[in-house]
């Protein structure tokens, strides 16, 4: 096998493999990239077994062929030569000639028979726009559990229906929940599987990349997810097992409701909660007339307390929460104000962006702590 390819192109798509290749495998072959070179275009293939990429880019294929080389150490390398062509000559020993310029390396590859097949993606079932796919990765990611023996709650659920696409993530002490309503072009029957995390980061760094216009294609079988998204493809495992009925944790009522400005209550929790115990990060809420109150103390570090303005006129109120759990929500937001509504100490709260927010509807609940 043998091709020239433009630097800036190959580096593109290498950066995209590197969070799927396994970096620490018993599986030597896992750490290597498959390069295939055919009909004017050089396809990389990286996957983990659980998780694959498929990307592609053009280039002067002067022998077809395929082969393997180590994922990390061709990206390291690539990214050093000048911003120019590249040219690859794979050899019988499955070692490959890499020439740029007036550079000339040697590297060790492996063959290409020991790499993983890919399965091929069957008929879309679906289309969504990049920047929605994004958007409710971005607002329910770090809601996801990374306890492994939860496995169920590993990633998030996923469901596509005629109204609109809706994703919950809970880790059993948060659930955050967003839907959003838009017509999904090819949808014929509801959709729904388990996403797990990795796909989930995968995919953002993937609608980074999107070309202004298109759209992710969606497919799926017994087994797998695919995300289809330009000339790249995302190829993921399922998670089996039954998702929590996320809707009976939803709060229908809430006794007390404030609205706050995000910008300040963030800064206000973020200096808090540098006094918080370091395990629990847990800070107390309390709401008095005219204003919300955030505090810390640790016996032996020391106590932090701030103020925020609130239109706020009942009784007193206290609640204690995890200080990291209000910060992911905080910062996954983006509309200038956001809403607390409470029920009682013991009852889990809600929070969501306020006012008018495009119609599409964002959910944030957490259970609070006991002091």
């Amino acid at each position: 096998m043998e091709f020239s390819i433009r630097k800036t192109d190959l580096v593109r798509e290498l950066s995209l493999s590197q969070g799927v290749v396994e970096k620490r495998t018993t599986i030597p072959i896992l750490s290597n990239v498959l390069i295939e070179a055919r009909q004017g275009q050089v396809q990389l293939t990286a996957t983990d077994l659980e998780l694959g990429i498929r990307c592609v880019c053009p280039a002067q294929v002067l022998v077809e062929g395929a082969g393997t080389l180590p994922a990390r150490r061709l990206l390291d390398y690539v990214r050093l030569l000048p911003d120019v062509e590249v040219n690859f000559q794979f050899l019988e020993n499955e070692w490959a000639t890499i020439r740029c310029g007036r550079s000339r390396t040697r590297m060790a590859g492996m063959s290409r028979e020991s790499f993983p097949e890919l399965p091929p993606m069957p008929e879309v079932v679906a289309e969504l726009p990049p920047h929605v796919l994004s958007d409710m990765i971005a607002r329910t990611i770090f809601a996801v559990s990374t306890e492994e023996s939860r496995f169920t709650l590993n990633g998030a659920l996923l469901v596509l229906k005629a109204t609109g696409s809706v994703m919950v993530a809970t880790d059993g002490h948060r659930l955050a929940y967003i839907e959003v309503p838009a017509e999904l072009p090819r949808l014929t029957t509801p959709f729904r599987a388990l996403l797990p995390r990795k796909a989930m980061g995968e995919l953002l760094k993937l609608g980074q990349e999107t070309e202004q216009g298109g759209m992710v294609r969606l497919a799926g079988d017994e087994n797998h997810l695919f995300f289809g998204v330009g000339r790249r493809l995302l190829i993921t495992r399922k998670l089996s097992g039954s998702f929590p009925d996320y809707e009976r944790v939803l709060p229908r009522e809430a006794q007390i409701t404030v609205v706050l400005d995000r910008d300040e209550v963030r800064a206000a929790i973020e200096r808090v909660s540098q006094f918080a115990d370091e395990r629990s990060h847990a800070i107390r809420i309390q709401l008095v007339p005219g204003e919300v109150r955030f505090h810390s103390s640790v016996s032996d570090t020391g106590e932090s307390e701030e103020a925020v303005p609130a239109q706020y006129e009942g009784e007193p109120f206290e609640i204690s929460f995890n200080a990291s759990y209000i910060l992911d929500f905080l910062r996954a937001t983006t509309e200038e104000q956001v809403q607390f509504n409470f029920r009682d100490p013991q009852s889990a709260a809600e929070m969501r962006p306020a006012g008018d927010h495009g119609g599409y509807s964002y959910r944030y609940v957490v259970m609070p702590m006991r002091l």
